[in-house]
């Protein structure tokens, strides 16, 4: 399923902290790209502040964010309380990389709309996308 160019959708790829492994994330802004998204890809490295600031100054619908890491629980939630403190708070935020089942309640509760672990297609992510985000 792919967007039409009067309502496309614009989304913001992300690295938040020092983990260096962003294929995950090129694979995934590749996919979103595809299927009609408009995806800026910020590179690595990150902070949240950065990353709230691309985001309104991109004027995106969605945030989506990649780690591998293991730093989900502060730099995901950190993202959120960032893009609120620019009073973005009409931007969905989602997330992926390696995230322990135990930890997804915790950042669903810090405002991440969608979490994607190792295995899930991008054909899933492409129609969560479709679903969960509505272009301003």
């Amino acid at each position: 399923m792919t967007q039409s160019a009067a309502q496309k959708i614009r989304i913001l790829m992300a690295k938040p902290g020092l983990d260096g492994h962003d294929r995950g994330a090129k694979v995934v802004a590749r996919a979103l790209r595809d299927a009609g998204f408009e995806v800026i890809y910020t590179g690595l490295h990150q902070t949240p502040e950065m990353i709230a600031n691309a985001a309104v100054q991109e004027d995106v619908d969605a945030v989506g964010l990649s780690i591998m890491s293991g730093a989900h629980n502060t730099l995901f939630p950190a993202v959120v309380d960032a893009l609120r403190a620019k009073g973005a708070n009409d931007i969905v935020v989602f997330g992926g990389g390696i995230i322990p089942e135990s930890d997804m309640k915790g950042l669903q509760d810090a405002g991440i709309r969608g979490v994607f672990t190792p295995g899930t297609t991008l054909e899933s992510i492409v129609t969560w996308v479709n679903a969960n985000v509505k272009p301003h």
